[in-house]
């Protein structure tokens, strides 16, 4: 009974030491230590692996990466919460028109919704990442939590006005292949920027400055930020099809994203001129590739994602639209972020005057 035992508690002593192994490898891969997540502002999210969350913050011109915790398969139910803005208000002591909903984005995992939030206005301001599941609508404590943190060396300068070109430091992040892909502005002349940072940290190069040609605005633009994009892959070679204000689609090489490299993007589509970009997600449906895209004007398009590599180049100036042929989503209005729930739906957050609507709709 006592040999027994001992050997009981040495394979007992055995598993917990890996597993605290485990753990620790798991941490100290990921560069995270646990402690305060001073955000600035809180914009654009983005999902890596094992439910780490990177949070853009534009004011503080860093992204951190944060453990969430939160890993465990999660089933794929409906969502439709009618006056989000206004219950996260209540929660906060605000009033509705106090808070900012500034993204929006499934852990692919679990299920649950993570909303990057401003309670407040102008640069006081206060960044908030708010959680949505099974429990309700709750604050995320950033206050001690594992994080990593990386700073841009080059954002753009903070100016008086509504045009702060600070506060698009950061436009979208998105993780692949053990990469951050970050969009956004920088203070150099070629401000257009997209960065590639690998993760874990260890700190951020230069971006590459992207020109574009623009259809609808006929000239070459070297200023204008990338406002959502989304990544795909032609013949083994990764790519970016990205979204400028009005509203040209531009497809970018990831090769050639390199440190202070100036990239020509390729002008692919021309979806109308007066319009922003506000959020972009790729799905499949009865085996085709498609696009689904969210516009400040245009609503809601729906695009073929297949044969990208065909289209030619737009290098002249275009009336109204040209490339890639959209069709308008008449039944999805207001939509203010979109992201992918999962291979059947969307989660969209929709306005409908002053309150706000997060539900999962069909992907069409």
């Amino acid at each position: 009974m006592r040999l027994i035992s001992n050997r009981s508690m040495l394979i007992a002593l055995v598993v917990a030491l890996s597993l605290a192994a485990t753990v620790a490898f798991s941490d100290s891969s990921y560069g995270l230590t646990a402690g305060k997540a001073d955000l600035k502002s809180a914009g654009a999210l983005g999902f890596g692996p094992n439910g780490i969350l990177f949070i853009g913050d534009s004011v503080g011109a860093s992204i951190y990466a944060i453990d969430t915790n939160d890993t465990a398969q999660g089933t794929a139910a409906s969502v439709d919460i009618v006056g989000i803005n206004e219950k996260i208000a209540g929660m906060l002591g605000v009033a509705a028109d106090q808070v900012a909903i500034n993204d929006v984005k499934v852990n692919p995992t679990s299920k649950n919704i993570y909303l990057s939030v401003s309670r407040g206005k102008g640069p006081d301001a206060i960044p908030m990442l708010m959680r949505v599941d099974s429990k309700g609508i709750n604050p995320v404590n950033l206050d001690n939590v594992k994080f990593a943190k990386v700073t841009l060396p080059d954002p753009p300068a903070a100016t008086a006005g509504a045009r702060n070109p600070r506060l698009d430091t950061i436009t979208q992040v998105a993780y692949v292949d053990g990469k951050l892909l970050v969009a956004g502005l920088s203070n150099e002349e070629f401000s257009s920027n997209m960065r590639v940072i690998p993760f874990p940290f260890q700190g951020a190069a230069k971006g590459a400055n992207v020109e574009i040609y623009h259809g609808s605005h006929q000239r070459y633009e070297t200023n204008s930020p990338i406002r959502t994009f989304v990544p795909y892959t032609v013949k083994n070679q990764q790519y970016i099809l990205a979204s400028y204000t009005c509203t040209p689609l531009v497809s970018i090489p990831v090769s050639e994203l390199k440190p202070g490299n100036k990239v020509k993007g390729t002008t692919i589509s021309e979806l109308g001129a007066g319009n922003r970009p506000l959020d972009m997600i790729a799905y499949k449906k009865d085996g085709h590739d498609w696009l689904l895209m969210a516009n400040s004007s245009h609503g809601v398009l729906k695009l073929s994602a297949e044969n990208m590599d065909s289209y030619k180049a737009i290098l002249a100036p275009v009336e109204n639209t040209a490339g890639i042929p959209a069709t308008k989503i008449s039944d999805l209005k207001g939509v203010q972020h979109l992201t992918r729930f999962d291979d059947s739906k969307a989660l969209i957050l929709a306005s409908a005057g002053p309150s706000m609507e997060l539900k999962t709709v069909p992907l069409p």
